[in-house]
């Protein structure tokens, strides 16, 4: 048996009035996952636990079997564990964005322009974070560069008492001030941010971007902050060999801590412009040797916080062209396979942020189809068969063992 899952980041929502009161999933033309829809099982989990902050490190925990409320110490140890940060116990780390604010005199009265910098390179923001590790480094923090504006900093003998550092990717377009933590303990990540405007907006990759339109990456913003991490190993848990296959840091840092493999696909870059071919090519290639493969795709996410409603539906559909389309015809070899397609969380475009609703799910077993109706898989089609799956982590061993 195969398995493999097709991870579309943040690909449900609410209705979108710019899609005439439809959701993305609604609206897509997807012909080969509703295809695989209706010969297979439809409902909703529900991969973020109340409580629980719905992001990405949380639900793809979730939808990957691990019980968040037992693993989960903090999305920015996963991702540095992926760039190779090597981290202590008593360490405490950041994700160290690289973000557009506005111009005002006063940094707390700045706007959250860009939480990306104008999706600024990963070349391009790798001088910068060495610039802020020159800037600011020492023998209590240093700063770890990683991929586009995703980066690392570590605190050694750091708190996690910081009252809220809000994720900067939650309040674009929002001025920072009612977002930025007033515990004591946080006050020296403050000072580093606000420093970083001053210097940052004279660095030679800033003043080039401006040059040529584009936005800089004019200060650094710290959240997400955890500890060292620890998974149970993945094959150990389910008795299968696996891959994640993603461009984001945080996904491949999960792999590494699950025992599993993360290769590397040229041209993936999380957004809509990514190489879905070879993602594709990529998954089934890794299938020769492997049981179990998941792929993430990022693209969805990154639309929604965008407020980007056509652009999401456009992901959607290349997706199924590109993805889909490729691994369903490979997969036929096998003597049986099963192919679960979900998002991780929903990132609404009218909120521009992750929510923690359900989602959500299909499985496809290739000897098992049958047909239920369903021509159009989406949130009310999916909500309509009534099968609901409470707790999310428990869907991989649904998956894999039923």
């Amino acid at each position: 048996m195969k398995y493999i899952v097709v991870l579309y980041d943040g690909m449900a929502d609410y209705p979108v009035p710019a899609l005439n009161g439809k959701t993305p999933m609604e609206l897509a033309e997807k012909p080969m996952l509703d295809k695989l829809a209706r010969y297979g099982e439809v409902g909703l989990v529900k991969t973020v636990a109340a409580g629980l902050k719905p992001g990405s490190d949380i639900a793809n925990m979730s939808v990957l079997g691990y019980n968040p409320k037992e693993c989960y110490t903090g999305r920015s140890p996963l991702e540095a564990v992926s760039i190779g940060v090597n981290m202590l116990d008593s360490d405490i780390i950041f994700r160290c964005n690289l973000v557009t604010l506005s111009d005002e005199e006063k940094y707390e009265d700045k706007t959250m322009v860009d939480y990306s910098a104008g999706d600024i390179s990963t070349e391009e923001a790798a001088e910068i974070i060495k610039s802020v590790q020159e800037h600011f480094g020492n023998d209590i923090f240093a700063f770890y560069s990683g991929v586009a504006y995703r980066h690392c900093l570590v605190w050694h003998n750091g708190t996690l008492d910081l009252g809220s550092m809000t994720p900067p990717h939650d309040i674009s377009g929002r001025v920072i001030v009612e977002y930025l933590s007033k515990s004591e303990n946080a006050t020296a990540l403050l000072a580093m941010m606000k420093e970083s405007y001053a210097f940052l907006m004279e660095h030679p990759v800033n003043k080039k971007r401006m040059a040529e339109g584009k936005r800089p990456a004019n200060s650094i913003w710290l959240w997400g902050e955890g500890t060292k991490p620890a998974l149970p190993d993945f094959k150990a848990k389910y008795g299968v060999d696996g891959s994640i296959i993603s461009a984001v840091d945080l996904l491949k840092g999960i792999a590494k801590c699950a025992g599993m493999d993360a290769p590397e696909v040229e041209g993936a870059t999380g957004y809509i412009d990514t190489n879905f071919d070879g993602k594709a090519e990529c998954a089934i290639k890794e299938l020769e040797n492997k049981d179990f493969v998941y792929i993430h795709i990022e693209a969805p996410d990154e639309c929604g916080h965008r407020n980007e409603p056509e652009n999401k539906v456009k992901s959607i559909e290349i997706i199924d062209e590109k993805v889909l389309a490729k691994l369903i015809p490979a997969l036929e070899k096998y003597d049986d396979y099963k192919v679960m397609v979900l998002p991780d969380h929903p990132t609404p475009i009218v909120t521009m942020t992750h929510a923690g609703d359900a989602v959500p799910f299909m499985i496809y077993q290739k000897s098992k189809a049958k047909d239920n109706g369903i021509e159009n898989f989406n949130e009310n089609t999916a909500k309509n068969t009534g099968n609901y799956i409470e707790v999310g982590y428990s869907l991989m061993d649904k998956f894999i063992n039923e």
